[in-house]
């Protein structure tokens, strides 16, 4: 997108926590009759939604997160939106969405950030635009099944920081009293219902005063998964290693990072990875489009604390 010329939201954008603030508009799309709508521009922030959607009783939904930034030049550019369209993709394959066009979804991201452009954080911030991509099963529905009727809309917000301690490093604690995915389930999609599985665990963390926890592969507890809001990507003997799991979300951070990586001359490794192993690692981080890249200081795990350097 080019340079940026409108006057910019009056925002305090270096103290911007991760929140929902109001921007002008939306997007929206609509799938009746088998096929998608034009996409529409909306100030609305509220939807009309059935009492009896699929959405709501059977969690048919699937979203997606991606950021926009001003660029050094004052251009405004999106991170590799195409993949989280990709994403989205494979999620409501799924659950039995109807497949959104990956030319849609990334138009809809031009349009969306190019209407709510003075929102867009200032170059050197460290702010950006969090960009919303959700579809749900609309109309009236009792009896399990998908819906036959679709909204997909994305709204944009800017934000800060994931973590209150901005981009410091945070305690981790690993929880095996619950589990955020089952095995062969939707671990590995973005829908709802894998971080309604999760809000225990973490609040369960966010008790004992740890920002994140980590959760363990859902059938022997031996496997590292994924943080609760992130993939886990370690450090060791100049290697990049990342966890494989078919419960795992695929990060396009970690996606990214681990071509970084190997532009380094860093081995990159993408395999089982042990509880046991952590404790050999040099550094530990949390990673995703919400977290951005966190330090991980240190991990608790069955009530000993082990330290990362950072």
């Amino acid at each position: 997108m080019n340079k940026a010329t409108i006057e910019k939201a009056k925002i305090d954008w270096a103290n911007l926590p991760f929140g929902y603030v109001k921007t002008d508009y939306n997007i929206r799309y609509y799938y009746k009759n088998g096929a998608w709508s034009e996409g529409e521009i909306s100030s609305d922030e509220n939807i009309v939604l059935h009492m009896a959607a699929p959405c709501l009783h059977y969690g048919q939904e699937a979203f997606e997160g991606l950021k926009a930034f001003e660029a050094i030049d004052g251009r405004i550019v999106a991170f590799r939106p195409d993949e989280n369209a990709k994403r989205l993709e494979r999620s409501c394959d799924r659950i039995y969405i109807p497949r959104i066009p990956e030319a849609m979804f990334v138009d809809a991201v031009k349009r969306l950030v190019a209407a709510n452009a003075r929102f867009v954080p200032p170059y050197g911030t460290g702010a950006s635009l969090y960009i919303r991509p959700l579809v749900i099963g609309m109309g009236a529905r009792v009896g399990l099944g998908p819906a036959d009727e679709y909204l997909f809309i994305m709204f944009a917000t800017p934000v800060g920081p994931y973590y209150k301690g901005g981009f410091k490093p945070v305690r981790a604690l690993v929880v095996e009293e619950f589990d955020r995915a089952a095995p062969l389930g939707v671990g590995d999609c973005k829908v709802g219902g894998n971080y309604a599985a999760g809000l225990r665990g973490s609040e369960y963390g966010h008790e004992r005063n740890y920002p994140i926890v980590l959760y363990l592969d859902p059938k022997q507890k031996r496997y590292i998964d994924e943080f609760s809001t992130s993939n886990f990507i370690a450090i060791k003997d100049n290697t990049y290693i990342s966890p494989s799991s078919t419960s795992i979300l695929p990060s396009i951070t970690n996606k990214s990072l681990g071509v970084i990586a190997e532009d380094l001359g860093m081995k990159v490794e993408r395999r089982p990875v042990d509880i046991a192993e952590v404790e050999s690692f040099d550094e530990i981080g949390a990673v995703g489009t919400a977290a951005v890249i966190t330090p991980i200081c240190s991990i608790t795990y069955r009530e000993k604390e082990l330290t990362f350097g950072t």
